[in-house]
């Protein structure tokens, strides 16, 4: 099912209409979260509530091996339990038990869902109560979707944090609370970035640790830097936060303009934001301008799958040189993407959802230098001659901030590289 829709008036691509399609999608479903979020938090413990497929899919997803003592887990769903012959709610509990016994390290505990779970309307969120109450105030438990019918790939994320944010702590301080998981590197960029511009107290959610959890109050401005938060921004609005609306630190433009947002809400004055920043901006533009000779000029469509097709999309455009077709996104949110839809230049087709067979006869007519999608569709792409690449790498690689800009857009430069070595070795074969 197509449809179009009108996004409010406005500047760039906010006044343009949405493409918005309901039909079959190639997307991975929420549990992939937990093959990031398991490493961020290293005293959590994410069980998923699911079958041997759920168990098959984060093994094979995390590259974990057999033997190894990752931070997840599956607890298995037979076909008893699935026959509703056996209490689920009783063998969890004993797998609960085995699991803290075994890693007393833990010290808050994630029971994720899946479709499964979901299908035999398990009560999750009555487990982790009565499981809190059983473990607490050791072990923090809570619970969350990562269920394929209920959430895509990068939505576990938000789901998770979403699920942590009643049990912040409240505060009347103001601080600055930075939401989304990054790579501890690049979190630790952007803290010594905040710090230069005398920015404070900044927390971060989620914590590296359970009891460094963030403070949350009327005083609290969140800044995202990941933009398919919508869930978690709304419910620490509902704590009483303020989350900013601004562009997400992609790029050395996206960054410098997150910075400022946030530059602007703590009174920064234009020569400390300068002194802080001016370097840095000055590293991204040049390692950004070592791709452009091969971005510049070409095309990309982006079909739906993370939520970061329009940051990306943004940043490709307007600091690589590269023409957009399509922005594919699983789920619009206008109020977070407002600024970077009003940063998009008119032209290129503003999708939500997908219907795969219609937008893949999109792709085929179109023909674009460069398609990012889903690994299901990448190799059969490929094979009709067009060059990929896998959106999954621009959610597991660091890309964000100064530091990285450069990075990102070598992630998008090397298959239009390796397409025209191939080509070349092709033509120049006797």
């Amino acid at each position: 099912m197509t449809e179009l829709a009108p996004l409010p008036a406005g500047p760039g691509c906010t006044d343009a209409p949405v493409l918005r399609e309901r039909g079959q999608r190639e997307v991975f479903c929420g549990l992939t979260g937990i093959v990031w979020l398991h490493r961020k938090m290293p005293d959590s413990f994410f069980l998923v509530v699911g079958s041997r497929t759920c168990a098959h899919l984060l093994q094979s997803a995390a590259g974990v091996m057999i033997f190894a003592q990752p931070r997840f887990g599956t607890a298995i769903l037979e076909e008893k339990d699935l026959a509703g012959l056996a209490d689920a709610h009783a063998e969890l509990d004993r797998e609960v038990d085995r699991l803290l016994t075994r890693r007393p390290d833990i010290r808050r505990l994630f029971l994720v869902g899946s479709c499964p779970s979901e299908v035999i309307k398990l009560d999750l969120a009555r487990a982790a109560e009565r499981l809190s109450v059983q473990h607490g105030p050791q072990v923090e438990v809570l619970n969350y979707s990562g269920s394929g019918i209920e959430t895509t790939f990068t939505e576990g994320e938000d789901a998770c944090l979403a699920a942590m944010v009643p049990g912040l702590a409240p505060t009347e301080a103001r601080n600055l609370m930075v939401v989304g998981a990054l790579p501890d590197v690049v979190e630790d960029q952007m803290l010594a970035l905040l710090a230069r511009l005398g920015i404070g107290p900044v927390q971060v959610l989620p914590s590296r640790r359970a009891e460094a959890a963030p403070e949350v109050g009327p005083n609290t401005v969140v800044a995202l830097v990941q933009p398919f938060l919508g869930t978690t921004a709304a419910a620490l609005e509902r704590r009483g936060a303020r989350v900013l609306q601004m562009p997400f630190p992609f790029g050395e433009e996206g960054t410098t303009a997150w910075l400022a947002a946030i530059a602007a809400e703590w009174g920064v004055d234009a020569a400390t934001f300068a002194a802080a920043t001016d370097a840095p901006r000055a590293r991204a533009r040049k390692a950004v301008a070592a791709a452009t000779a091969t971005l510049a000029g070409k095309s990309i469509f982006f079909l739906p799958d993370s939520q970061l097709e329009l940051p990306l999309a943004r940043f490709l455009t307007r600091e690589c040189g590269m023409t957009a077709i399509e922005i594919g996104t699983p789920y619009l949110h206008a109020g977070l993407m407002a600024p970077e839809l009003a940063l998009l230049s008119p032209g290129p087709t503003i999708s939500e959802g997908q219907d795969v067979e219609l937008q893949l006869d999109r792709v085929r007519a179109a023909r674009p230098d460069l398609t990012v999608c889903g690994l299901g569709l990448a190799n059969p792409l490929e094979a009709e001659g067009l060059a990929t690449k896998w959106a999954i790498e621009l959610v597991f690689t660091p890309v964000h901030f100064y530091d990285q800009a450069g990075d990102l857009a070598q992630l998008f430069a090397r298959p239009l590289r390796r397409r025209a070595a191939v080509r070349f070795g092709t033509e120049a074969r006797p």
